[in-house]
């Protein structure tokens, strides 16, 4: 009986000695050669680097009257003026009849294109209003955006339109600007071609109570899969400020524009709980 046993117990040490051998040959062979190097992480690709970018001046796009314009660009806008009045007649506005007038759009983050605003004033109810891109280096095509004609939106609101995100998809292709453009001057340019006079809100300058708890300071969101979103308030807007979302894909191609009223913090009074109604001063002790 006591060989046996003894038999058995060697048995069981033989066995874990080559288990033990096994895992120690797997654990050796598993183990990385010595020349070998770590796999870097595949970047997430982004369109906008994170930080404000080269192209980053400002938090609102510059207007500019006509007789301040550089006389470059007021030649530039004279040769255009027959190109702009056929593509304007394509989107059915009368841009042969009536007074025009027009604005530069100082762009930084697009410095290869001269941005222009069109606006015919009829008195109220007959506004009408468009935007116009002309290539500075002429590599590229005359194009228009449409805002108003005669004080109504000729498709859906031009924020949001899908003529405006395709025009601007155009435009940026054909800029090729010789540095990284800034995300907020990119959000702020596409904002001001669809009519509006961004005034991006900064915390720094923001004091009181906030009315508009969505009024933040401008966001550049990094997606996981890659693309961004570049969100901001534009607190020129009237009656209200508007809170703007463009989404981009990682190539930077625009492919969702957002822009709708910042919400409000309604003022209310709040009553009294029940519990407040039914507490009693503690007296102090002497």
């Amino acid at each position: 009986m006591v060989r046996s046993g003894l038999f058995a117990a060697l048995l069981v040490l033989a066995c874990c000695a080559a288990c033990t051998a096994v895992h120690a040959q797997e654990d050796s062979s598993a183990a990385a050669p010595p020349n070998a190097r770590p796999v870097p992480q595949q970047a997430v690709p982004t369109p906008f680097p994170p930080g404000a970018g080269p192209l980053e001046m400002a938090h609102s796009i510059q207007l500019r009257s006509a007789d301040r314009m550089s006389e470059p660009d007021r030649l530039l806008e004279a040769d255009a003026e027959s190109s702009i009045a056929e593509r304007a007649g394509y989107a059915d506005i009368a841009f042969n009849q009536g007074r025009w007038s027009y604005e530069q759009l100082v762009c930084p983050a697009l410095p290869n294109h001269l941005f222009l605003r069109f606006t015919r004033n009829n008195g109220a109810g007959d506004v009408s209003l468009f935007s116009a891109s002309i290539p500075r280096n002429g590599a590229g095509h005359i194009r228009i955006i449409p805002i108003q004609r005669r004080s109504y939106s000729l498709f859906s609101p031009a924020p949001i339109n899908a003529l405006t995100i395709a025009a601007f998809n155009h435009i940026r292709a054909e800029d090729k600007p010789d540095a990284v453009p800034g995300w907020l001057g990119t959000g702020l340019c596409y904002a001001a071609l669809a009519g509006a006079n961004p005034a991006a809100a900064q915390l720094n300058t923001m004091t009181g109570p906030q009315k508009y708890p969505q009024a933040s300071s401008p966001i550049l969101q990094i997606l996981p899969k890659g693309g961004a979103v570049i969100r901001f308030t534009d607190m020129s807007a009237r009656p209200r400020p508007m809170a703007w979302s463009l989404i981009f894909n990682g190539k930077g191609k625009l492919l969702k524009a957002e822009h709708q009223f910042a919400g409000i913090l309604p003022e209310q009074a709040v009553a009294p709980s029940t519990a407040d109604q039914a507490a009693k001063p503690v007296p102090a002790y002497q």
